[in-house]
């Protein structure tokens, strides 16, 4: 399973990603959602390259001019509810893609103790596509594999990219474990060696949900 960490090298992403990570800039909620959407761009930018392609004949007000287009299938997911702007800024790019959403949450058993539920899927059927689900922060794993055993109910993909703004070393291991190894890609902006007691990650950057939206109750 391939796994493309963008930290490996620097770019631009690597700007966004100290802006997420800053205590003191991610308190404008908008600059915190546009650095999520940034991320998903460039993210969704760099898969592009590795993708199908078909070459059509597109007429110009002078010639024909030969174009390359996808040729891939895409269905776009999202888990909610941090998801939301890192998928927008994947639909940025994958403007004709299909769209799925599910819901997960924690349900705490203690104060350290929890499992996660799905509540909600609206997916199309993924058979045969290329299906892509964000979730900026992959701090078990539990949370990506749940999600995309739901998906499944909607048919099997013929490709699957797990991407993350950050993930901790034991949710990368997660994932190969559990998601099918000859074809997942693993994209994320930084891994971190740690999850605390409360299964954050550090140093990670806090609860991007509500770094995004705002407290809950």
């Amino acid at each position: 399973m391939k796994v493309v960490n963008f930290a490996e090298q620097p770019s631009l992403v690597s700007q966004y990603m100290m802006e997420l990570r800053d205590e003191i800039v991610q308190k404008d909620m908008l600059r915190f959602r546009r650095n999520l959407q940034r991320i998903g761009e460039i993210m969704a930018y760099e898969m592009s390259k590795q993708m199908r392609y078909k070459t059509i004949d597109t007429t110009t007000p002078l010639a024909v001019a030969k174009c390359q287009v996808l040729d891939e299938p895409v269905v776009l997911a999202t888990i909610f509810r941090a998801g939301v702007p890192f998928h927008q800024g994947f639909l940025d790019y994958f403007d004709h893609s299909e769209n799925a959403f599910v819901s997960a949450y924690r349900k705490y058993k203690n104060e350290n103790e929890f499992d996660v539920h799905i509540e909600y899927i609206a997916s199309p059927r993924i058979d045969g596509k290329t299906l892509i689900i964000a979730d900026p922060m992959l701090a078990t794993g539990s949370s990506m594999d749940l999600g995309y055993r739901a998906l499944l109910t909607k048919g099997e993909p013929a490709h699957i990219h797990v991407a993350s703004v950050i993930a901790s070393r034991q949710a990368i291991d997660y994932i190969k474990a559990n998601l099918p190894s000859d074809r997942t890609t693993i994209w994320v902006g930084a891994i971190d060696d740690e999850i605390d007691a409360h299964s954050y990650i550090v140093p990670g950057l806090g609860d991007a949900g509500d770094l995004a939206y705002g407290g809950k109750e």
